[in-house]
């Protein structure tokens, strides 16, 4: 009996012991205070903007900070949207979604999160446009605000409605013998893969800009043509769907641009094709047709993959520049027929470490067997640059059992090969720095003292179909020494001696040359071919 009393009083002295504690800690705390009619929140932005949005597709998310900087904790009645359900925006404090959020303690010296997206519905402008609202913060009847600023575009949309297996999603955006035209108006964003079906014709007129979404594309089928017509000062460009600043130079955000063999030359001229996977993949998907794709005064450059990769395709090439891709900047492979002249192959790829050359030639495949199937390869490379942060950037991937023939003329090459032959190695500049204006900008025009001015074999612009007496810029290119690359160097004595050079429309175009006329078959080797 008297254990159990001891026991009681035990527990009685414990009760006691934690309602004293209690009691302290509850005295402790204190109610939020008003911290007076002077105070006010301070934040780490006054104005949020986001960068172009296309209507309906939401952005990316924006955050800011609320700081109470009094040494006292305070209450926000209510953080919420001017627009209320209404707004294009969406908000999440500190982890709690929705249009208005109540009752928000800052201890004393503290902040809280907050972070936004938006939303655009399309209305029926063509041009870009402003979507605003605010956060007002209530702090007992008094009000501060955040303000949110948005640009929306209205856009075509594109989203692909086909699936078959074995191929990725996708929409026929020109079916057979339909001849359909993309304008300037409004831009084109698509989701999946838009095709331009057999004997189709898509037409892209200068200015016209396309975003793709993740793992999207372009796709012109076997016996489908893309006629893309941009201008100097009004490209054709294909890049992603993410128009924040963030994603401007982020490699890898859409698949590629697949052309397949046709009966009608394919034509790309003045595009920006850019922060893709793979750039332009050209390739005879059963049988030759004559197919060619005519590449000019084009730019592809943040490939995450290839800039260019062929099989067994015909390419002719002219004031290109393809830069920064992370595997090949161009990889010419199962053979082909290929005409480059005045082009700029440039990689300092830095996203990653980079293990392949930027430039291969290759003449065959080998089947999951070990068969090897080879094909003709005529190559003529002519005043270009082919230039990289590796030590070796040219690969040579020769089989003997079909022709193998190639031709540097006039070029920059960095390459540990042999390349001592004169014949297949004319005129070559070897493991030069061209020095270009200011590479790390993204400019690969060449600067003042870069040794590839005037180095060029006039020949290369004589001996083309095409009128090269203009760079990528349309600035003049003497027929006699020539620089190498897409860029012809302009000093003030140059501009003024062709200020009245005629324009690309007022020269008359000179006969053409089998560029096969040129070269001649080297030695070859078996190496494995790329991925």
């Amino acid at each position: 009996m008297r254990r159990k009393k001891h026991w009681l009083h035990r527990l009685n002295y414990l009760l006691l012991l934690a309602f004293v504690c209690f009691a302290l800690l509850f005295s402790c705390q204190k109610d939020p205070v008003d911290p007076g009619p002077g105070f006010r929140l301070t934040f780490s932005q006054d104005t949020v903007f986001f960068d172009t949005v296309f209507t309906s597709l939401g952005s990316t998310t924006q955050s800011f900070t609320v700081h109470n900087t009094s040494n006292q904790r305070i209450n926000i009645n209510s953080i919420r949207l001017a627009g209320g359900q209404a707004s294009f925006y969406r908000i999440n404090v500190d982890g709690i979604p929705g249009f208005e959020v109540r009752d928000m303690e800052i201890a004393a010296k503290d902040s809280l999160y907050i972070f936004l997206r938006v939303t655009i519905d399309p209305d029926d402008q063509n041009s870009p446009f402003i979507v605003k609202d605010s956060i007002v913060f209530d702090i007992g009847g008094k009000f501060q605000d955040v303000k949110l600023v948005s640009w929306g575009q209205n856009a075509n949309y594109i989203l692909a409605d086909t699936y078959i297996p074995g191929f990725p999603k996708f929409k026929i955006v020109a079916n057979e013998f339909e001849t359909v035209t993309w304008t300037a108006e409004k831009p084109y964003v698509i989701y999946g893969y838009a095709v331009v079906d057999s004997n189709g014709l898509l037409q892209i007129e200068r200015g016209t800009n396309i975003h793709f979404h993740n793992n999207s594309g372009l796709w012109i089928y076997k016996g489908g043509t893309l006629k893309v017509r941009g201008a100097v000062d009004a490209p054709v460009t294909f890049q992603g769907d993410r128009l924040e600043q963030f994603y401007a130079d982020l490699p890898g955000q859409w698949d590629r641009i697949w052309i397949n063999e046709g009966s009608i030359d394919n034509e790309i001229d003045h595009a920006v094709i850019r922060n893709g996977f793979i750039g332009l993949q050209l390739e005879t998907l059963q049988q030759q047709m004559g197919n060619q794709l005519i590449l000019s005064n084009t730019r592809i450059e943040n490939m995450t993959g290839f800039g260019i990769l062929t099989r067994f395709y015909n390419l002719t090439a002219y004031n290109n520049v393809v830069v920064n891709c992370g595997q090949y900047l161009a990889a010419f492979t199962w053979g082909g027929y290929y005409d480059i002249r005045h082009c700029t192959f440039a990689n300092y790829w830095s996203y990653s470490v980079r293990v392949t050359p930027s430039i291969v030639l290759n003449n065959y495949f080998v089947d999951e067997d070990e068969n090897v199937y080879a094909f003709e390869f005529q190559g003529y490379f002519g005043n270009s640059i082919f230039y990289g942060r590796n030590v070796e950037e040219l690969l040579l991937l020769g089989e003997l059992t079909a022709p193998f023939n190639y031709k540097f003329d006039h070029c920059l090459l960095q390459t540990t090969l042999n390349v001592s032959d004169p014949d297949l190695y004319p005129g070559l500049i070897l493991n030069t720095n061209p020095m270009f204006l200011d590479y790390l900008a993204g400019d690969f025009s060449l600067d003042t003292l870069s040794p590839l001015i005037d180095k060029g074999n006039p020949d290369v612009i004589l001996q083309s179909f095409y009128d090269l007496r203009r760079d990528i810029l349309e600035n003049p290119r003497p027929e006699q020494a020539p620089d190498l690359g897409a860029y012809e160097f302009m000093n003030p004595e140059y501009l003024i001696k062709f200020a009245n050079y005629p324009s690309k429309h007022e020269i008359s175009i000179p006969t053409r040359r089998n560029h096969t006329d040129l070269i001649r078959r080297p030695a070859a080797g078996r190496l494995p071919q790329p991925n």
